[in-house]
């Protein structure tokens, strides 16, 4: 298994990952999101097209029959407003999977129809620390609201049922690491564009898919699967990494600045064992920094692009990732380049793999 120097600066396109990272998209309203991954994909490959979800399926032709499909989900967690109280507090409704302990408050942009984005705070509705007797108790996402600090009848006028909600984050970038809402997953669509960027000369016919409302079922790499269908399906998208104080070291499933992780199982899906191999020959040939993962719970889109029509054989390359879920995000440079390295030099021979079982 191959290492890299995390401290060694990376030639990594951070100005692209920011864009990424703070362009807001949740599930079902990746608009914003796809104009930018199209404005990127468009000149790398043959032929482009969005289908009805709101998939992007961009192909680059191969000579063979082979069909490489890659995904990387555009849409990142956050909440649609659900219900506006009379004094102007919005409640909201989740789309994926936000731990409430992280969302006490922080700053949340609204955004709106008319009125643009919207300036805003997470606040529980509870006594300040000033006044509580005893250990206070965490907050519940149904007693969060935000607080836009506008009048009611303002915010009536401007904000609508339905509205979405994200993190106010930027990215910030710590030595050869960064820091941002979003990295999940989209530092996978970064790892597919540079993949394609990078790519060589090959056979296969290779499907770059950025795909919807991943977080809330795997919805559109379902539908763009039946659509492209696959011989090869693998998903891009980050893991945990563990790799803090307090967890033993048996259970950091992978470690910042040890290489993209070539994942062996996780709850959505058993990668095909020889497509793994032939990833991890490839990094291994190429001396490409990698390390393998094994995740106990969490899925990828590889978990419905593996079931669809016939089946195809499929896997998920990762990048490691601290605080998977919360606003501080974290993934070393290094690791997104090795991801996308190995992509394109596996792309490169994926039409001689023989993954039949």
């Amino acid at each position: 298994m191959a290492k890299h120097d995390s401290d060694q600066q990376s030639s990594v396109n951070v100005a692209l990952l920011k864009a990424l990272s703070e362009t807001p998209g949740v599930a079902g309203r990746e608009e914003r999101v796809r104009a930018l991954v199209i404005e990127q994909l468009k000149p790398l490959v043959d032929e482009l097209t969005v289908d009805p979800l709101g998939n992007v399926i961009a192909l680059k032709k191969g000579s063979s029959d082979r069909r490489v499909m890659l995904a990387a989900h555009m849409d990142e967690i956050g909440f649609i407003v659900r219900y506006i109280e009379k004094d102007g507090w919005l409640r909201v409704q989740p789309l994926g999977g936000f731990d409430p302990r992280v969302l006490v408050a922080q700053r949340v942009l609204v955004h709106t129809r008319e009125a643009g984005s919207l300036h805003g705070v997470f606040m529980p509705q509870s006594k300040p620390i000033h006044l509580l007797e005893g250990k206070p108790e965490a907050a519940k996402l149904e007693e969060l609201y935000i607080d836009l600090g506008l009048p009611a009848d303002t915010v009536r006028e401007q904000v609508r049922i339905s509205d979405f909600v994200t993190m106010n984050r930027t990215l910030e970038q710590l030595g050869n690491r960064v820091t941002a809402k979003a990295m999940d997953d989209r530092a996978g669509v970064f790892t597919m564009i540079e993949t394609m960027r990078k790519l060589g000369a090959h056979k296969a016919n290779v499907l770059a898919v950025a795909t919807v409302q991943e977080e809330v079922g795997l919805r559109g790499a379902g539908t763009s699967a039946y659509t492209v269908e696959p011989d090869v399906a693998i998903a891009l998208d980050v893991t945990l990494a563990l790799d803090i104080p307090g967890m033993p070291e048996s259970d950091a499933v992978t470690r910042l600045g040890d290489g993209a992780a070539i994942k062996v199982f996780d709850s959505s899906t058993i990668s095909n064992y020889k497509l793994v191999q032939h990833m991890i020959e490839v990094a291994e040939r190429h001396d490409i920094p990698h390390q393998m993962e094994v995740l106990a719970r969490g899925g990828t889109d590889a978990g419905a692009m593996q079931r669809v029509r016939g089946g195809a054989a499929a896997m998920t390359i990762s990048v490691p990732t601290r605080y998977v879920h919360t606003v501080n995000e974290m993934v070393d440079l290094g690791d997104l380049d090795a991801a996308s390295t190995l992509l394109a030099r596996y792309l490169e021979e994926a039409h001689k793999g023989d993954y039949t079982l």
